[in-house]
């Protein structure tokens, strides 16, 4: 077996050590920076490499660590897992697609692979299409969101290891569901990060919220890059996954005229043509600009779809009320803000952002681009996670709101994307936990959360302790809460209006152009059409009365409900909506 590692920061030697035992490697004529040294290895064989006498250190790219990202590596054999199932999810990538976001680690009390994939038959009755892992990648401890993942290679071992993601897959496929992985290339570590040891991964020319930027322009960045291309192909070609959400973009510090995220988009689409799959990459990015997934041929990066924060924003403020921080653009005229984001996108298209102190934004083509390259949401981990409780919109939002919400989400023009347990309003928090084994990083980590939220008016004692325990257990889903009411009636009403985008066309329509709105700010109710489907929401706390157009025939309505009268009036009852169809 060839070992192999880029190692420039050695000045005289590198040992591989294997199974104990040290063993010389030798500078690789043909590529500058490279060690390489062969020896006879089996699957599960542990081993490491040292630097000109120093410690032992994991693999950068190391397939397993079996004791976490301090432990020496274990060599994977990819080709020993015996696939039961065709290697690709639903046909058509995201065109009609339904995500689901889930966090193993509280998926089920449990918190691995194995256990998450045994409620896959949950999502099948649900009807998404696709889930969404958060990221797996091996971190300190064994809780934690998986953020600060330090081997972008290997699998979470308390989650099962590579075996146990390979057995998800293989099962969502089997269940025609397709699977999409959470990958961070914007930073790593800081607990368990030996990257440095290695070779030029960082760079002080860029600096990120996480300190030092991940070197993409500098010195050295050939080959940084070429560790992160390998790591995301790894994910689609050795565990089958179909499609990668890329975390946080806008924080990729990268000035080269070929960026690192065009280059991975080509690759990704060479892989996906290669093997006859239809591959794809999801975008975080805070820019609310469309050429992060316009073509490349016509100047974009070439990324396939983008989350859309703007329409979180906007529904978040139409329903709550809420105005501190970012929503404060978003609650000046909720409802407007709200119909925009639907027909258009990005609320800052151009405009000015009060959060930022700037104009902010680019506007869509809404001709020429297809509605399904962005995602839609009510929650996801961050917009509930990263509140100082964890608290989800059903904390403060009657089940009448949240149908409403999930009426927008699961009817509007961009892919729906559910974050886990919202379809039936869980009552249980998500918050934010920790399990660091360095105890100054801990207590860093505690009170910088504290520090953060007491300056929006929180009492320190008021804010989960990351590192307790009991905070990662709140945060599990409580899956018998599915069984009795409010919960079963929304779950019901989840399932219904996703069979209903399944079955009308117009509701998977990527046409942003046809799209129609209408609104009452003061009344607030606001109305949407796609074709010959009209929907209606009733956010207000007594019954409206919405022209709406004659005629039509109810589809799904969360409150009974006639279809509008001779006039056109549609009297839609308090927190309420309604589906109807012209057809």
């Amino acid at each position: 077996m060839l070992f192999q590692v880029w190692a420039p920061q050695a000045e005289e030697r590198v040992e591989l050590h294997l199974e104990g035992a040290p063993r010389p490697m030798e500078r690789d004529p043909e590529r500058d920076g490279w060690w390489t040294a062969e020896a006879e290895a089996g699957h599960g064989d542990r081993y490491g490499y040292a630097l000109d006498g120093g410690p032992v250190l994991p693999d950068p790219r190391s397939a397993r660590q079996p004791d976490g990202p301090d432990g020496l590596s274990a060599v994977v054999d990819h080709s020993a897992y015996d696939w039961r199932n065709p290697a690709e999810g639903p046909a058509g990538g995201l065109r009609g697609a339904v995500v689901y976001e889930l966090h193993v680690g509280t998926y089920t009390a449990e918190g691995t692979l194995d256990a998450a994939a045994g409620r896959l038959d949950h999502l099948v009755a649900l009807g998404v299409t696709h889930v969404e892992l958060m990221p797996l990648c091996p971190f300190p401890g064994r809780h934690g969101w998986g953020y600060e993942g330090v081997s972008l290679w290997a699998v979470h071992e308390p989650y099962g290891g590579p075996e146990a993601l390979k057995r998800f897959v293989d099962t969502a496929h089997g269940l025609g569901l397709g699977v999409v992985l959470d990958v961070v290339h914007n930073h790593l570590g800081p607990s368990g990060n030996y990257l440095p040891v290695f070779g030029p991964y960082f760079t002080e020319t860029h600096h990120t919220p996480w300190g030092a930027a991940v070197n993409l322009d500098a010195p050295g960045s050939d080959e940084v890059r070429a560790y992160l291309l390998g790591s995301a192909l790894a994910w689609l070609r050795e565990y089958r996954i179909d499609g990668l959400r890329l975390d946080a973009v806008h924080a990729l510090a990268d000035d080269r005229a070929l960026t690192f995220l065009e280059e991975l988009a080509a690759a990704v689409d060479a892989l996906g043509a290669e093997q006859g799959r239809e591959l794809f990459l999801i975008a975080e990015s805070d820019l609310c600009d469309p050429r992060t997934t316009a073509p490349r041929a016509e100047g974009g990066l070439g990324l396939h779809a983008q989350w859309n924060d703007d329409f979180h924003h906007a529904l978040h403020t139409a329903l709550t009320g809420e105005s501190q921080g970012y929503y404060g653009d978003f609650a000046r005229a909720p409802l407007a803000a709200l119909a925009k984001t639907l027909g258009h996108v990005f609320f800052h298209d151009g405009t000015f952002s009060t959060f930022r102190g700037r104009v902010h934004g680019r506007p869509v083509d809404r001709v020429r681009t297809s509605a399904h390259r962005f995602l839609g949401y009510a929650q996801t981990h961050d917009q509930v996670g990263n509140r100082a409780t964890g608290d989800r919109l059903s904390a403060t939002c009657s089940p009448g709101l949240l149908a409403c919400a999930a009426a927008l989400v699961l009817t509007g023009p961009s892919t729906p994307m559910l974050f886990m347990g919202e379809e039936w309003g869980a009552s249980t928090p998500w918050q934010f936990f920790t399990d660091h084994t360095d105890p100054e990083l801990a207590e860093a980590v505690r009170n910088g959360r504290r520090r953060e939220f007491a300056e929006h008016g929180w009492a320190a004692e008021d804010v989960p302790d990351p590192q307790d325990p009991a905070t990662r257990d709140r945060s599990c889903l409580d899956w018998a809460e599915r069984e009795r009411d409010p919960h079963a009636r929304l779950l019901a009403w989840y399932r219904e209006l996703i069979a209903l985008r399944a079955d009308q066309p117009d509701l998977t329509d990527p046409d942003l152009a046809s799209v129609r709105t209408a609104f009452d700010e003061d009344a607030r109710w606001l109305a949407l059409r796609r074709g010959d489907i009209r929907v209606a929401v009733n956010l207000a706390k007594e019954p409206v009365r919405i022209p709406l157009g004659a005629g039509g025939r109810v589809l799904a309505a969360w409150e009974p409900v006639q279809p509008p009268d001779a006039e056109g009036l549609l009297t839609l009852p308090a927190q309420s909506c309604v589906v109807l169809t012209d057809g």
